[in-house]
């Protein structure tokens, strides 16, 4: 039975001992990073390899492919796309035409994902960016939550769409976090309900969607000592209590700075807060094996939000995709932005 944790793997092959902890220790899922994409042919046996290790053909695979600076696919072997604020623009001008971006860009996307045999994609991206982030920057639609509800509900669809399940990030917002927590760890001061009407307000409106990925964020509101992903407050009255999510809820990434103590430490302490994964993405197996040792089997509620998450899954609808880039490209270029030479 499946761990409950998500790997990384170190680069575009799996190495032998890779083969063999994920047949031993069974994790749920399989992160891709820009280290493991090379060209199409390669990811699709990548991932088959990873499946038969796991002994699990629909073993997730997961993927950041949001566009902008966080696009783990590149060109020449897939397109280049706008980052989720020029969508933003777009839909501050006209909102119709900004949901009709979103949701194409996110059928594009799942349609390069599903080429390859990636099914999970980690968007829509919810975070309401109050100030400066930068982590988050240009990643976000911007500072109003009803917008940012908007086009992430039409990111979901498009995904759905395209036969690839949404995660969305990061609850319970990260755009008030300055600091990068890739490097340090973000403290938010805002008053809880400052934060409900705002902050948190999107990943409220999109409640229903099937997995979600915390942050490594302190609000100081409601536990002043722990980021959310460790937090059992935070969890607990905030995302599953005021937020009201139900479904399936992964880390952030486990290696990121914002984080201390060594990686068991780490990883327990994540599933005490009550997170149901961990997600671990840098490949290093030594990192990777400190978590599987920790790692409960995914069962229980867990493993009922699991399996549901994974059952919303659906064949991709028919859908032209040549058409669907021009039309993208003209949407985007009347905000400004065309894709690089």
């Amino acid at each position: 039975m499946a761990k409950a944790f998500v790997s990384g793997c170190a680069g575009p092959k799996l190495l032998p001992e890779e083969s063999a902890f994920f047949a031993r220790e069974e994790p749920w899922g399989l992160i891709l990073f820009r280290r493991n994409c090379v060209d199409p042919q390669q990811i699709r046996e990548l991932v088959t390899d990873f499946r038969k290790a796991v002994a699990r053909p629909d073993a997730p695979v997961l993927i950041d492919q949001e566009g902008g600076r966080v696009q783990r696919l590149q060109p020449p072997h897939w397109p280049a796309y706008p980052p989720g604020r020029l969508l933003g623009l777009i839909g501050e001008r006209d909102l119709p035409a900004g949901e009709r971006a979103a949701w194409l860009q996110a059928r594009l996307i799942a349609a390069d994902l599903t080429d390859i045999g990636v099914t999970v994609d980690c968007l829509p991206l919810l975070d309401v960016v109050a100030g400066v982030s930068a982590a988050i920057g240009n990643r976000s639609f911007g500072p109003d939550p009803a917008l940012v509800t908007r086009l992430g509900r039409a990111v979901s669809n498009g995904l759905f769409s395209g036969g690839v399940l949404p995660v969305m990030k990061h609850i319970p917002g990260h755009g008030r976090g300055e600091a990068d927590s890739h490097l340090a760890l973000p403290v938010v001061a805002a008053d809880v309900e400052t934060l409900a009407t705002t902050d948190f307000a999107p990943f409220a409106a999109l409640v229903d969607l099937p997995m979600a990925m915390t942050c490594h964020v302190v609000y100081s509101a409601v536990d002043p000592e722990r980021p959310a992903t460790t937090s059992p407050a935070v969890i607990r009255d905030i995302i599953r209590g005021r937020i009201g999510f139900t479904g399936l809820l992964l880390s952030d990434d486990v290696s990121m700075n914002a984080l201390s103590g060594d990686y068991g430490e780490r990883a327990a302490a994540i599933y005490a807060a009550g997170c149901d994964i961990v997600l671990h993405c840098n490949g290093r197996i030594e990192e990777m094996r400190a978590i599987a040792d920790v790692a409960p089997t995914l069962a229980g509620e867990a493993g009922e939000r699991a399996v549901r998450a994974l059952a919303l899954r659906r064949l991709p609808e028919p859908f032209d995709r040549e058409a669907g880039r021009r039309e993208l490209l003209e949407l985007a270029a009347r905000a400004g932005w065309a894709p690089q030479a």
